[in-house]
């Protein structure tokens, strides 16, 4: 690379042949593929080197996978055209989308090759890389609806052996070589502000240099300016990710027919997935599309140990827990731990309510909750079968030390002595209008349990809980076995505050099949691109009105491969 400097006092860089922005997993994707095509690469990040790989490192590391060798091992009958119809059920495009028309034309064909991948190349390129996954498939997302409706109809979630740091570390290690290599110029604490455009012509990016920070991977680091450069190139790569921390923004483009986000809510992505460079690629030409669409969780919980601002976790439920709104409700069906997280976030948010909860008991407790994250999953994440085993027996450590370390885990011997800390915990931290009755909630717990004590049952919880257990997965790991919540042997009565967790944008820049950025009118912006959650996952909304879980990951591989590798084709 050759610098100079203008008279304003901005350091100038050429002769490069693209530019990526964001050096989270997309970015590498991208950025990786095309070295290995030849490509001269400069890979901008706002944030130090210790968060290289972005999001994805922080992430459980489940990929949605297609007739795998795990489910068929497991005698899950998956296929494309069953996979497909699932996530059409799920997108809900407009009208047009499969015939090539509407706003959702572009979404719609991504989201095929999606599937596509999934079901073909996914796991063979990645195995190739030294990946490999846990052989229990989980059922991440039920769905509980007809056919045709929202949800997997089989598992498909398979969590990555060694989690996300799994997942990023082929393409970080690639990353390296190709530096080493003298293709890629890896360029920490750059913060773009604006695309230089030349008519009519992204040519390259303005950014400000920022002061060297030592904060560890997540962490909030400063924004103190020490400088500014403006790079040139034949295209720039947006892959920023979405708006996750950035509340206000999500707030503003929540859809007015859900409510609206409440107030106070956690963060599931560290601060620097401030959504910032999709205004600046807005700024100069790209159309944003779907901006209404997202992502996010009402089953957070505030981390004992926080890394990031308003720091949350996920907890990923298995399906017994009864879901109670903030006035002791139960919500509809199918809106049951693990069914429909989307559905039910937006029945919160419909109410006006900034929480809901889970109540259960201890076993339920031990055998269903698990934890998203990487850091919240030792065993996993670190490849070790011994402590694999302790939570198999029900012995996760994160989620024994949630418990005794967490306000919003709430533990009492009877339904009354559980309401009276149910309202303390919401009157001491949030004042809100939520108030549970004991006489109320006791009432619930028994008929709750009159239905189990049948061994069949009418309520559709109970039914479709006793069903899960069909699933050997389940039944072994996941699902606890039907009792009263008070049975005594199953320990104490628990109830867990959740509250809404952020986490992705399924809309973004508008692209075409290849990942080029378009115009409001659907032209080509020529020589702007845009990859992972920026570019809404593929074509500025892959996943429609709603995803399938597993498919976060899956998504930013697909868009960086198939991105970089056109793009590198057409240079």
């Amino acid at each position: 690379m050759t610098d100079s400097v203008h008279n304003n006092g901005v350091a100038t860089t050429g002769n490069t042949d693209v530019i990526v922005i964001g050096a989270g997993l997309s970015g590498l994707v991208t950025a990786t593929e095309l070295t290995a095509a030849g490509k001269r690469v400069v890979l901008l990040d706002q944030e130090p080197a210790a968060s290289l790989g972005g999001q994805a490192w922080w992430s459980f590391g489940g990929l949605f996978l297609v007739d795998s060798p795990e489910q068929r091992r497991l005698k899950v009958k998956d296929s494309f055209d069953l996979a497909f119809a699932d996530w059409l059920g799920s997108a809900q495009f407009s009208p047009g989308a499969d015939r090539g028309e509407g706003p959702d034309r572009f979404g719609y064909r991504w989201a095929k090759g999606f599937v596509e991948f999934a079901a073909g190349d996914l796991r063979p390129w990645l195995h190739a890389k030294g990946v490999r996954w846990f052989p229990l498939v989980q059922w991440a997302e039920r769905g509980g609806y007809p056919a045709g409706g929202h949800g997997n109809s089989v598992p498909r979630f398979h969590v990555t052996w060694g989690t996300g740091p799994a997942v990023v570390e082929p393409f970080v290690a690639a990353a390296h070589e190709a530096n080493r290599a003298g293709l890629l110029d890896l360029r920490f604490r750059h913060r773009v502000t604006s695309l230089v455009v030349t008519d009519g012509r992204v040519t390259g990016v303005r950014a400000e240099i920022l002061a060297d920070d030592d904060a560890g991977r997540g962490e909030p680091s400063g924004r103190t300016v020490t400088g500014e450069v403006e790079l040139s190139a034949q295209a720039v790569v947006v892959a920023s990710g979405g708006i996750g921390a950035n509340h206000d923004l999500a707030r503003a483009r929540w859809s007015a027919d859900a409510g609206r986000l409440p107030e106070r809510m956690l963060s599931g992505v560290p601060d620097s997935t401030d959504g910032l460079m999709l205004g600046v690629a807005a700024d100069s030409g790209a159309a944003l599309v779907h901006e209404d669409r997202m992502w996010h969780y009402p089953e957070g919980i505030a981390n004992h140990s926080p890394v990031w601002t308003r720091h949350g976790i996920r907890i990923l439920p298995g399906p017994s827990s009864l879901w109670l709104d903030a006035d002791g409700n139960r919500l509809p069906g199918p809106l049951f731990p693990g069914f429909d997280a989307l559905g039910a976030l937006q029945h919160v948010t419909t109410r006006g309510d900034d929480h809901s909860w889970f109540v259960l008991n201890k076993t339920i407790m031990e055998k269903e909750f698990a934890l998203s994250g990487s850091e919240q999953n030792p065993d996993l994440t670190g490849k070790s079968v011994p402590l694999l085993l302790e939570r198999v027996r029900g012995r996760s450590v994160p989620v024994r030390t949630f418990a005794e370390q967490s306000e919003e885990f709430l533990w009492a011997d009877t339904p009354a002595e559980l309401a009276a800390q149910m309202n303390a915990l919401t009157a001491a931290t949030d004042g809100s209008h939520g108030h549970v009755d004991g006489e109320s909630l006791a009432a619930l717990i028994a008929a709750r349990d009159a239905q189990v004590a049948t061994g069949l049952g009418k309520d559709p919880q109970v039914v479709a809980t006793a069903a899960a257990r069909h699933f050997i997965v389940d039944k072994a790991i996941r699902v606890s076995p039907p009792r009263a919540l008070t049975d005594p042997q199953d320990g104490p009565l628990l109830a867990v505050r959740l509250s809404v967790l952020t986490r992705k944008t399924l809309g973004g820049l508008w692209c075409d099949e290849t990942g080029r950025a378009l115009t409001p009118d659907g032209d080509v912006l020529e020589g702007l691109w845009a990859v992972g959650e920026a570019a809404g996952f593929g074509g500025g909304g892959a996943h429609g009105h709603r995803a399938l879980e597993g498919t976060f990951l899956g998504g930013c591989l697909f868009t960086g491969r198939t991105t970089g590798r056109a793009l590198a084709a057409a240079l």
